[in-house]
Formats: C-alpha cells, structure tokens, sequence
C-alpha cells in the first residue's frame, strides 16, 4: 500500500491557467526536483505551488510511516474558484467589467 499526504490551497487570487503552467511542470517529479525548479520558474504561481508542496511535505513528516525522501508529486490539480466580478468606468456612461478569477490548488504527494 502506498502513502498520500494532501495539501490544499483555496480561493487564490491567480488565474487556473497560469497555475496549471506551473503545475504540469512539476507533475510526477521527486519532491526535492520539483521544489529546485519551481525556486528557478520565474512566475507567481511557481511560488504559491511551492508553498503547498512544502506543506505537505510537513503533512506527510508527522506520519511516521512515510518516508519523506522518497515522496513525489504524484497528483496536482487546480480547479477554478469563485470569480469576483468589478467594474471599471468607461467613457459616454458606460463600463467594463472586469473578471478576477481565484483557484483551488491540490497536491497530492506520494511514496515510491
């Protein structure tokens, strides 16, 4: 039987679609690899991903029966949250509306 640990994030203000950039990169690497490149990704996400795989990494340090050397990204997924909706005025009475999009990000990490 293997192990999982999960960490989850909710309600970013970051679009899915740059997230999911980041994510794919990651996805199926060892823990240590996926955390040297995203420290080199030039993105925000890179950050926040980074940020959640350190968490479970931590998760999966209080079970004693995970080895965390041998843990890897085994799922992560982001899912899209709740949009905020502004307005931005524009000329002659009229505006623009402005999407703000949020995500949901989950890890999940694995033992070889």
């Amino acid at each position: 039987m293997t192990m999982e640990m999960t960490a989850k994030t909710r309600f970013m203000r970051i679009s899915p679609y740059k997230v999911r950039l980041v994510a794919d990169m990651v996805r199926g690497k060892p823990v240590g690899i996926a955390r040297d490149l995203l420290a080199l990704t030039n993105k925000k996400a890179s950050g926040l991903v980074k940020k959640l795989i350190d968490s479970a990494v931590a998760n999966a340090s209080q079970n004693k029966e995970i080895d965390v050397d041998n843990l890897y990204v085994g799922r992560i997924f982001v899912d899209q949250g709740p949009t905020w909706k502004r307005f931005r005025p524009r000329s002659m009475g009229r505006f623009n509306r402005i999407l703000k999009r949020t995500s949901h990000i989950t890890v999940v990490l694995k033992e070889k």
